[in-house]
């Protein structure tokens, strides 16, 4: 039998409407409950009769009759994309508008503070996000205290900050989003209270993630029919980068002290499998794509669901060729070295590893080798020792 949501039901203004749609003595039960029901909602015909035989909702005041009119000639009031109420839905229009919006921003050619503004943005969709789970379901999300609801200075309830909205107990969002979205959250008290410098390249997995984690969500909770991948194509580029101008842009663009200190005290915290979560971080690989037919080949990027068969069997073939390249720490360095950073030395490796506690037992990083017990490390470990050099500026230059 399917559960009944403890949300869905009506909200005051639209008790007060059904006051007086009852009381023109023009409307039978039947008839006012359809002008409540929508897809994201429906109303039983008893709860209209409940309000006619003031058996609820007896304190609730009767609308004025211009508010009647106001709401009879507006009906049906209806977000023109998604077809949901634009008063009684307005908090998941705007979730998924302040998603848009956040993208776009990030997209737009010659902004230097994209991933600033795409953080903030991306902070406000997710609260929307969250406030209208939580609304549908019937949980509270403001802010009590000793059986009160708090207030702003002005009056107004005080709802749960996002950072809230992941502590509560019932939220709905996985594991690997809610790490992403602290590490936003840590990310944009950066940005609010101190300088940023450019910081898109080094953001751009997680950014990637949390634009993913939400279209999840958004489908998951509500409905396929929300999802953004319709206004939201693939954003095409005018350049591509090879390995050299890859490390030389990032090395452009190092992060300043502040922000490398706060992001490397929150991913510290992490273990290997979150750190390498998805839903934390996203990272694609993109190959091009060669068939004997042109016309064949017109599709650039495939994706695949993970989970599927073919998501495992692509991590089964990279898995492998991880497992086949093993590095002694010697020539970890040489790597580097050769990669442009000549000042990195074994020290230096030695202090990384021992500060990321990189040797710990189930680390993707390296494992013990077959000779006489020593460490050998994967790709994996190059790839993150060279993320340190290029986040380090001109330390190894």
């Amino acid at each position: 039998m399917v559960k009944r949501r403890r949300g869905n039901k009506l909200e005051r203004w639209e008790i007060s409407i059904v006051k007086a749609m009852i009381a023109t003595g023009d409307y039978n039960d039947q008839d006012i409950q359809s002008y409540f029901t929508r897809p994201m909602r429906t109303i039983n015909h008893a709860r209209i009769a409940d309000i006619r035989e003031e058996r609820r909702h007896r304190n609730v005041p009767t609308a004025s009759s211009d508010d009647l009119s106001h709401f009879l000639t507006s009906w049906p009031n209806l977000d023109p994309e998604t077809g949901l109420s634009a008063q009684g839905d307005e908090l998941l229009i705007k979730a998924r508008e302040a998603m848009i919006a956040a993208v776009h921003t990030f997209n737009g050619a010659g902004l230097t503070f994209r991933s600033e503004l795409f953080t903030v943005t991306t902070i406000i969709a997710w609260t929307y996000l969250l406030h209208a789970w939580f609304k549908r379901e019937g949980v509270e999300y403001r802010h009590i205290k000793k059986g009160q609801v708090q207030t702003t200075p002005d009056g107004a309830d005080k709802y749960l900050e996002l950072g809230a909205c992941l502590r509560h107990e019932k939220s709905p969002v996985s594991s690997g989003a809610k790490r992403n979205l602290e590490f936003l959250l840590k990310i944009r008290h950066e940005i609010e209270h101190r300088s940023t410098t450019r910081i898109d390249d080094q953001l751009s997995a997680k950014l990637q993630a949390a634009c993913l984690n939400f279209n999840e969500a958004l489908k998951g909770w509500f409905g396929a029919q929300f999802g953004l991948e319709k206004r939201l194509p693939i954003a095409l580029q005018f350049a591509t980068f090879d390995s050299g101008q890859r490390s030389a842009l990032k090395k452009a663009s190092s992060l300043p002290a502040n922000l490398e200190a706060s992001i490397d005290a929150f991913e510290n915290e992490l273990s290997p499998e979150e750190y390498g979560d998805p839903a934390y971080r996203y990272r694609v690989a993109f190959v091009p794509i060669t068939k004997q037919r042109e016309s064949a080949a017109d599709a650039a990027i495939k994706f695949f669901k993970v989970g599927s068969d073919e998501a495992n069997a692509v991590n089964e073939v990279h898995l492998k060729e991880v497992d086949k390249a093993r590095h002694t720490a010697t020539q970890v360095v040489a790597v580097i070295n050769a990669n442009g950073y000549p000042n990195f030395t074994l020290g230096d490796h030695t202090k990384l590893w021992q500060s990321l506690n990189a040797k710990r037992e189930g680390t993707p990083y390296g494992k013990t080798g077959d000779y006489k017990a020593s460490w050998v490390w994967f790709d994996i470990w190059i790839e993150r020792v060279r993320e340190h050099c290029d986040e380090m500026g001109d330390k190894y230059l």
